[in-house]
């Protein structure tokens, strides 16, 4: 605990303000898209504006607990929380109440806790935990496979819950990798398979393959001299084609039926306007009819006869769209992206490897939630079910990424103490 006297030395001011606009815009956009005229009271817990109160209250309230408790908590337990939550995961594969088809929460009384947003602040902490003693440049295999398997865990663990949406999420964390040496052609082979992957869907997988081998021939003539790039060339060709007769597999097999049919529709393989491309059409009518300057608050049509599926939660865009107008959007993604630049301001300052790292991966999940979802919305990325922190409506993922941030708002307020 820290010291009475100076229980709010050193804290980040900025980073709380612009916290605190994130949340109360949330939640008039919420209460926009949930707007009902015979009911004018806010706080109606029948409501999901008036639970978001609620919710809003309890993080406050988490917040300030987090930020006068001394650092070395969270050091000190950073690989209990990290298995606490991996049994919570594992846990709720066999007891969890199954929502919107996956099953990721566990039911208490009338509220449901969903695990896997708590895992993503445990899993930043453990990792950050064992980087702290290790320079990430010099590691060894073993030492990386560790390092990496603290993230692949839970991400597996989740994908069981049929929760692809949050799973994604922790892909973030090779960011976290990059910047701490990873090479940087590993970024590069990820948007390569990206790249295979859409496009074995596209076309006939025999074109690709000559296309491959052509270019390929094309390299190995150019490198014949050099052993090394010929190997390279012939084993990522060999690597490329193989994955490229896997994607069927892959495709018919592991993803779920729904989330088949929202890339086959995002690709233009499939044209479902009833179905599975209804939320993606509402979606961009909804932000399209917004215009410059919004169609004004509680006059969105759109949101007013909840054309949009889900629009307080993973849709809540549709909304800032629809009422705001571009301008309006545009102001809400200076200021969000105002705190993710903030965010790793404060991580290179720091002058311990634990509280750079926890910054960086705190950093790139809030990022990776941010595209994905409005790149989901406007139909650059498939709909695959993902909120967007601090403005969609949910306790879970509320009191997750305020955990989550205000970790590292107390680390950044002992920056000048944690020399390790």
């Amino acid at each position: 605990m820290r010291k009475a006297k100076n229980i709010f030395e050193n804290i980040d001011v900025l980073s709380i303000v612009l916290y605190i606009f994130l949340l109360f815009f949330g939640w008039i956009n919420i209460y926009a898209s949930q707007y009902n005229e015979d009911i004018n009271f806010v706080l109606d817990f029948n409501s999901r504006y008036g639970k978001q109160i609620f919710f809003i209250i309890i993080s406050t309230l988490v917040a300030f607990i987090l930020l006068i408790i001394d650092w070395k908590f969270f050091f000190t337990l950073s690989y209990l929380f990290y298995i606490c939550i991996i049994f919570l995961l594992v846990g709720v594969l066999l007891v969890g109440d199954v929502t919107g088809g996956a099953s990721s929460w566990y039911k208490i009384g009338g509220f449901k806790f969903q695990p896997s947003e708590f895992a993503k602040f445990a899993s930043a902490l453990a990792l950050a935990k064992y980087y702290n003693g290790i320079l990430a440049k010099k590691m060894d295999m073993k030492q990386k496979i560790f390092s990496y398997s603290l993230i692949i865990i839970p991400f597996l663990l989740i994908i069981l819950q049929n929760d692809l949406g949050t799973a994604l999420t922790f892909t973030s964390f090779v960011l976290v990798f990059y910047r701490e040496g990873l090479s940087g052609n590993i970024l590069i082979f990820g948007f390569i398979i990206l790249v295979l992957f859409i496009t074995s869907l596209l076309f006939e997988k025999l074109i690709l393959i000559y296309i491959l081998f052509a270019i390929s021939t094309i390299l190995c003539f150019l490198s014949r001299k050099e052993k090394k790039q010929l190997y390279l060339i012939i084993s990522s060709l060999i690597i490329s084609c193989s994955f490229i007769l896997s994607v069927n597999y892959f495709f018919e097999n592991i993803l779920s039926d729904h989330h088949r049919k929202r890339i086959n529709v995002l690709i233009g393989k499939e044209f479902d306007p009833q179905g599975a491309g209804y939320n993606l059409i509402q979606s961009k009518i909804a932000i399209g009819s917004g215009g410059l300057f919004g169609k004004g608050f509680l006059s969105g049509t759109q949101t007013r006869f909840d054309f949009v599926p889900e629009q307080s939660t993973d849709f809540i865009f549709c909304t800032i769209g629809e009422e705001w107008g571009f301008f309006g959007s545009l102001f809400f993604f200076s200021i969000y992206l105002g705190l993710l630049v903030r965010i790793l301001f404060l991580a290179e300052r720091q002058r311990s490897n634990f509280s750079r790292i926890y910054g960086y991966s705190v950093a790139s999940i809030l990022f990776a939630h941010f595209v994905i979802n409005i790149g989901m919305t406007i139909g650059l990325l498939p709909v695959i079910g993902i909120p967007l922190p601090f403005i969609s409506y949910g306790g879970s993922s509320l009191i997750g990424f305020t955990i989550l941030l205000f970790i590292f708002i107390n680390l950044d307020s002992y920056r000048l103490q944690i020399l390790r």
